[in-house]
């Protein structure tokens, strides 16, 4: 009987850690309370990370749009394939691109020993992706937090949703719409290539075979073509990587003003200066920056509300889900 009454204890709090705080509203200082140094303490950390390899922070910054897209902001980007689940890091659109986990992994440890098992890590990427454009000369805003973890992650799901670098406006804008987020968060939040860089695998089509013509495409400003073809030659480690835009330390215009100039890197965003329905918005924010970070802070905002379904939990560590016991174990144990 001792035994009956344990395991339904144990069944019963699995319920509510993974079941019943999934209704839990977003709000700003959400852990105010319960843990009210989360955010200095990310901060810290990713200026830290910042110091030590720029290029981290704008590696980051782009883990909210590819976790959020990807059945809602629940952190299942950050989780480790299993033996029995294939998770999304190593998806078409994440594999020798997304990176930085470590960094997470440093915000995460520094957390649980402040306040455990209270901040999510789904919360850690909202978090960490704002401070990567503070810390960069971006704008700064208040985030919504209070998100649970995911319980697991799909490579399939990661792969079939997430929009490819060769991708055109029209199939961007479709995308973006099915979450909600109209043409002006699309071309605002493209705007995040401010900072990073990409590999010449991303552009190779671009520069020899666009729309399977054989040829580069006639987009490009022609000097900037000449030195594509010089870094990224068809017998280059596609690996290599390049600067996103002329800055790519500071989160700025610049990118919108290289848009304009013909100097896009990926398809996907010279797309959005060639493409009428879009061409205006690029226009605008290459000349006012601060309607580009006003426009930019709605569409991380509005992106940051994507919210999954499912059942989650605060994980202890951001790779793996807790352990919990099996409900179908404790269900025959009840009988």
């Amino acid at each position: 009987m001792f035994f009956k009454h344990i395991t339904m204890f144990m069944f019963l709090i699995f319920i509510i850690n993974t079941v019943l705080v999934t209704s839990a509203d977003l709000k700003p200082e959400y852990y105010s309370k319960t843990c009210p140094q989360a955010e200095a303490i990310v901060r810290n950390i990713m200026k830290k990370s910042f110091l030590k390899e720029p290029r981290s922070v704008a590696s980051i910054m782009r883990f909210q749009f590819h976790d959020c897209f990807v059945n809602g902001c629940d952190g299942s980007l950050l989780l480790d394939d299993t033996p029995t689940m294939l998770g999304e890091k190593l998806s078409l659109s994440n594999i020798n691109s997304v990176r930085s986990f470590e960094v997470v992994d440093e915000i995460k440890e520094a957390l649980e020993k402040a306040c455990p098992g209270i901040v999510s890590c789904a919360d850690i990427i909202i978090m960490a992706s704002r401070d990567a454009i503070a810390l960069t000369g971006g704008p700064d805003w208040q985030v919504k937090l209070g998100r649970l973890d995911s319980l697991s992650a799909s490579q399939d799901n990661s792969s079939d949703i997430m929009p490819s670098p060769t991708s055109n406006a029209t199939t961007l804008i479709d995308l973006f719409q099915k979450y909600n987020l109209n043409v002006k968060d699309l071309v605002a939040l493209s705007g995040s290539h401010s900072i990073g860089k990409a590999r010449c695998f991303s552009i190779m089509t671009r520069l020899y075979n666009q729309s399977g013509s054989g040829k580069a495409d006639p987009a490009f400003n022609p000097s900037f073509r000449a030195e594509l073809f010089k870094q990224c030659p068809l017998d280059v480690d596609q690996n290599k990587t390049l600067n996103l835009d002329a800055t790519p330390v500071i989160f700025d215009n610049q990118y919108f003003k290289d848009l304009v100039d013909g100097r896009g890197f990926l398809n996907s965003d010279q797309t959005l200066f060639t493409f009428p329905q879009t061409q205006g918005l690029v226009r605008l924010f290459s000349i006012d920056q601060n309607e580009f970070f006003k426009a930019f802070v709605e569409g991380m905002l509005k992106l940051g509300d994507l919210q999954s379904d499912q059942p989650g939990e605060i994980r202890k560590n951001c790779r793996v889900v807790n352990s919990h016991p099996a409900p179908h174990v404790m269900y025959e144990h009840m009988t």
